[in-house]
């Protein structure tokens, strides 16, 4: 029998130099990043580019002059088109993540695996539905759309019941400004603070509560029972029902450390695997740490690749 060839010691013939996990403004930038500094990456994104920002109709807090989510995701997806060094996998889910110690392996739904030294994660966060809440009793399997889906015919002359106190209600009231409407924002202590710059808008009414039953409403008008703070009752009649509860995380399947509630930590994670992003914490929602985060990942990648970290 002959002798196994001995190791040459031949560098591992990786797919890309980054994979990229999400197409959102972190994702994106860790595209741009990587490109910049002379790294191959593969972004993989089961949706269009920046989907999210699409549907949000105004921008109070991002630099560089634009005022819409869709113009500026617009000038994103535009921009990693024409990045030649980035690979797009658009329409495609990540199924599995998993890191070894000298690369790791993203499993597409399609079966194809594909292999690079490093991989950020920026696939950030979705909204939550009645059923992730404590404080709210609601009809089994019920989906309801976000606050910010929702355009000025949906609210025009309407009651909406608003489940949550988050803070895409106040991007709503500023992308419709003249939109008659009254919003019942029915929210938990905990998202106290996160009323403070809605509360004073006229079409805004505040309903404290300890929990909330809604009742099945399918093609009828929709009606809930509230128990308030101080044990009151009250009765609740809408001409529709849309979520503001927050986001969860929507990592994939894999090697990634999560927390108590389901978010990515930057610290912990495996060293080929580096988080960007929403993902990595409920308190960092925002267009502008998402961008400069997964440029920062991109960084990472490529001086841990030349054992440049401290």
């Amino acid at each position: 029998m002959p002798d196994t060839p001995p190791h040459t010691g031949s560098p591992i013939t990786h797919d890309t130099d980054l994979i990229i996990i999400g197409g959102g403004p972190a994702g994106c930038a860790a595209a741009r990043m990587a490109a910049s500094v002379g790294m191959r990456s593969v972004l993989i994104e089961p949706d269009t580019l920046c989907r999210n920002l699409y549907r949000i109709p105004t921008l109070n807090n991002v630099l560089g002059g634009r005022t819409s989510g869709p113009e500026l995701a617009d000038s994103i997806a535009a921009e990693l088109k024409s990045t030649q060094l980035c690979r797009l996998e658009l329409g495609r889910h990540a199924v599995e993540l998993r890191a070894a110690d000298d690369h790791v392996t993203v499993t597409l739904d399609t079966g194809t695996r594909l292999t690079a030294p490093y991989a950020v994660v920026a696939t950030g966060v979705g909204p939550l539905q009645p059923r992730d809440a404590a404080w709210i009793t609601a009809p089994s399997g019920l989906t309801l759309p976000p606050l910010w889906q929702a355009d000025a015919d949906d609210a025009e002359g309407r009651t909406l019941l608003v489940l949550g106190g988050d803070r895409p209600i106040g991007t709503f009231l500023r992308a419709h400004p003249t939109t008659e409407t009254r919003l019942l924002v029915v929210h938990p202590a905990a998202d106290e603070y996160k009323t403070e710059e809605i509360r004073d808008d006229p079409r805004v009414t505040l309903l404290p509560v300890e929990h909330l039953t809604l009742h099945p409403f399918e093609g009828t008008t929709p009606t809930a029972d509230a128990v308030t703070r101080d044990g009151g009752q009250c009765a609740i009649t809408a001409d529709a029902v849309y979520v503001s509860i927050g986001n969860g995380p929507t990592a994939p399947p894999g090697d990634l450390n999560r927390d108590a509630d389901g978010y990515c930590p930057p610290t912990g994670q495996h060293p080929r695997i580096i988080v960007a992003g929403d993902l990595r914490s409920a308190r960092f929602q925002r267009i502008m740490t998402a961008l400069g985060s997964g440029s920062e990942a991109a960084l990472h990648a490529y001086y841990a690749a030349r054992e440049l970290l401290p």
